[in-house]
């Protein structure tokens, strides 16, 4: 199998639905990650189309997506809670000739734009694409504009995140994660500033289900090519249910208010 047919797998028709659940290796107990085999068995029945997970976790788990729609994509980008003025700097755990071994069919890596570190995440995710590229692999990005030192350009009405999306694609992914600005207007500005899929991310778990896929629905409307969500899947009291919710959305065009009550959230 070719990069393309990988990618093809990870994005159908360059849409997709995509559940990262590297967060355990960040800060845990963690809500949600407690029964990783239940949470993936249920994420690979609810159809989604890829899970981002560290090399571990992939080497334990990837036989649950054999024969699925559903693959597994390793997370190399790293820190902890307890790393104190390094939180921020995402290092990097791993090289991409793992990735195939360990069950996985595509990298992520991450890059805190603005970030005292920002210049060594960069090199990082320009190096970890180097080595996908060699391998055959797609690349995911997750470039958050939110560092001490960003400096938005006068009248950006993204905050930078149209300036994240773009670095992830000049820097070599494939697709990238993407934050919703607050509107449609803006986030249109993102969707439009890289010709790679981008896929919107949750944010912090604790909305209700409606307000997060409403979010979705306005999202996709304005070019989103997807979902990349992790808390507001894996720590819902029903994630099963938010991931069908979710895959109905992206790959079959029903609004929020159907998903929702078509999976009984």
């Amino acid at each position: 199998m070719g990069k393309a047919e990988r990618l093809q797998k990870l994005l159908p028709k360059n849409r997709g639905v995509w559940i990262p659940i590297d967060h355990g290796a960040s800060d845990y107990p963690t809500a949600g990650l407690q029964d990783l085999e239940s949470l993936i068995s249920g994420l690979v029945a609810a159809g989604v189309n890829a899970i981002v997970a560290q090399k571990g976790v992939v080497s334990k788990y990837a036989h649950l997506c054999e024969g699925t729609k559903t693959s597994m994509v390793v997370h190399y980008s790293v820190s902890t809670r307890h790393a104190g003025p390094d939180v921020n700097n995402k290092t990097m755990v791993g090289h991409a000739d793992e990735t195939l071994l360990r069950g996985g069919i595509g990298v992520s890596s991450q890059v805190n734009m603005g970030s005292e570190h920002e210049a060594v995440m960069v090199e990082r995710m320009g190096e970890l694409n180097r080595q996908a590229l060699h391998a055959k692999l797609p690349a995911f990005g997750m470039v958050y504009a939110r560092g001490p030192y960003l400096n938005h350009q006068e009248n950006d009405t993204t905050k930078s995140q149209a300036h994240a999306v773009r670095l992830a694609f000049e820097l070599g992914c494939d697709a990238a994660k993407c934050v919703w600005t607050g509107d449609a207007e803006s986030f249109s500005i993102v969707a439009k500033s890289a010709p790679i899929p981008l896929l919107l991310a949750g944010g912090p778990a604790g909305g209700d289900a409606s307000s997060v896929l409403k979010m979705v629905e306005e999202a996709l409307g304005a070019g989103a090519s997807g979902v990349c969500m992790g808390r507001q899947v894996f720590a819902h009291p029903d994630p099963v249910a938010m991931a069908k919710a979710l895959v109905m959305m992206v790959h079959d065009g029903v609004s929020a208010e159907q998903a929702i009550s078509s999976v009984g959230l």
